[in-house]
């Protein structure tokens, strides 16, 4: 293989390593402890990249003594299709609420270790503040 050629492999392989770090370094990403929902049940979500957004999937759910129970929903996808915005603001996705079976258009704010989900159908709009775990 001639200088030439390693070169250019070379830069596309570091040109390709910048890009898979620099997404998955999202500060968003990882996992997410919900407050308790209208069962009173608290969840811990994990964020994680899905290409160039964020995605999130319910791992665990914990009834109010911290005793983890199984529900329906653990492994589901909550969220999906979230888009960084920049400084801390996530837009433009989609999020499901399984209690009532009715899908939102998704949003979230990153201040700190706090993520203040929200969701909003047409003009009515409800959402969380998780804690990173």
């Amino acid at each position: 293989m001639n200088i030439r050629v390693q070169s250019t492999l070379a830069t596309l392989f570091a040109a390709l390593t910048f890009a898979t770090t620099a997404s998955a370094g999202d500060p968003a990403v990882g996992l997410w402890r919900t407050q308790p929902d209208r069962k009173n049940l608290t969840s811990h979500i994990e964020v994680r990249q899905c290409g160039a957004n964020l995605c999130g999937k319910v791992v665990k759910a914990f009834d109010p003594s911290g005793n983890e129970v199984k529900t329906k929903n653990v492994g589901k996808e909550l969220f999906w299709g979230v888009e960084p915005k920049g400084n801390g603001v996530y837009e433009n996705g989609t999020v499901v609420v399984p209690l009532l079976n009715v899908k939102a258009k998704a949003g979230m704010v990153l201040k700190g270790s706090s993520l203040h989900v929200s969701g909003c159908k047409g003009r009515v709009c409800d959402g969380q503040v998780w804690s990173r775990i």
